[in-house]
């Protein structure tokens, strides 16, 4: 028999910081949805600041998701061993405890908060 000689074209895609992630499912799939929301400044319109969300969506059948929730699950615990433990950015803490307290400026309660 005759070896099969295999030719593989690999189509990488753009690197992607995501801010933020979502998780939902259906009978077949899960859904990973990486978000990743970008101020923009428009010196033309003061009123309001534009945003741009960005999405990258990943499907997966329950399996495969499984797989990697335990790869996720190793490579966490490599980490926080080799460089300690994860934990919440103060920044965020901060953020969180205004959220929590009620605004009585009108300027914070335009401005959308994508943090919960």
């Amino acid at each position: 028999m005759a070896e099969k000689k295999v030719k593989f074209d690999i189509e990488n895609g753009q690197a992607f910081f995501a801010d933020e992630a979502g998780v939902i499912h259906n009978p077949m799939r899960i859904i990973l949805d990486f978000r990743s929301i970008t101020p923009r400044i428009d010196v033309r319109n003061q009123e309001y600041q534009p945003l741009v969300l960005r999405h990258n969506v990943v499907m997966m059948d329950p399996y495969t998701a499984k797989s990697l929730l335990e790869a996720l699950k190793k490579n966490i615990q490599g980490y926080e061993n080799q460089f300690g433990k994860i934990t919440k950015p103060e920044p965020i803490k901060v953020m969180e405890k205004k959220k929590g307290k009620k605004s009585t400026k009108a300027t914070d309660k335009k401005a959308p908060n994508y943090f919960g």
